[in-house]
């Protein structure tokens, strides 16, 4: 069978095609986002934002733009296919494993399990095959997640901050072995220089990070990006107001948890517990 031949040169992605359709027709227009904000009633940076692919925007806003442009029904069609691509999840995410492995520093919060940069091979597997995956799959997950964990070692590893919930420490997993072998995983890793672990107790209530984990990259360039993730989906934040605010929020739980030392106390007394459990 003939190679199939490119004619078009975009994307075969189609969030990323409806982004590259907005661009090229705003270019041959000879708008700019500021008078496409004029003139169709939004804030011009929604349609940056649309642009960008960093939002897909409202079927109210599209039909506006199919209007505008004198493309009836494309722009829509285009949307449709955009919000029903599921795979834009995944993409993002290997856009995140890029970025992470450029990072200079790492910073995150864990508001349900362990980040990936701590989790033993027996954790790994059982949190991604609680998530449905299982067989081959679940081999090379679990084979990539304990990848990531070089980026912490060398010399020239980046430094690392994790906070953890206390209920991340507190929810065990089925085998009590891999269990105290991945928080003796923890502990160890607690002592290395590069890395500070923090335990946010229960005791500080409510919180601005509640809703998922949350990791923030300082790049080579000076720019920090974030990336949220909870049980469904995950999303790259890459503008610079949000991204402040995620900060901001994050120093203000920071300051909620308990230092290093306390941490590291109170992980080895996690640690006990489960020998202890053993035992009896």
């Amino acid at each position: 069978m003939p190679q199939r031949r490119v004619i078009t040169g975009r994307s075969q992605e189609p969030r990323q095609r409806f982004a590259e359709e907005l661009r090229r027709l705003r270019a041959a227009n000879g708008t700019s986002l500021r008078q496409l904000g004029e003139r169709l009633g939004w804030d011009w940076s929604l349609f940056g934002k649309m642009e960008k692919g960093e939002t897909l925007g409202s079927p109210e806003v599209v039909q506006a733009l199919d209007t505008h442009y004198g493309t009836p029904g494309l722009l829509l069609a285009l949307w449709e296919l955009a919000a029903g691509d599921h795979t834009q999840f995944r993409e993002r995410y290997r856009r995140y494993m890029a970025l992470e492995a450029e990072a200079v520093s790492l910073w995150h919060f864990a508001v349900s399990v362990l980040p990936g940069l701590l989790q033993t091979p027996g954790y790994a597997r059982e949190v991604l095959a609680a998530g449905g995956l299982k067989g081959k799959e679940l081999d090379q997950q679990v084979e990539a997640r304990m990848s990531r964990r070089e980026l912490l070692e060398g010399e020239d590893a980046p430094p690392f901050r994790t906070i953890l919930s206390e209920a991340v420490l507190r929810t065990p997993l089925r085998d009590a072995g891999e269990w105290r072998g991945q928080l003796q995983y923890v502990a160890e890793m607690a002592e290395r220089h590069h890395v500070t672990v923090h335990v946010l107790p229960q005791s500080a209530g409510l919180h601005g990070l509640m809703g998922a984990d949350t990791w923030y990259l300082l790049l080579p360039e000076g720019r920090t990006v974030v990336y949220t993730e909870n049980g469904y989906r995950g999303e790259l934040i890459e503008e610079s107001g949000p991204v402040v605010r995620l900060q901001t929020t994050y120093d203000a739980v920071r300051d909620l948890a308990w230092s290093p030392a306390e941490s590291r106390n109170f992980i080895l007394q996690m640690l006990e517990e489960a020998t202890c459990d053993r035992s009896t």
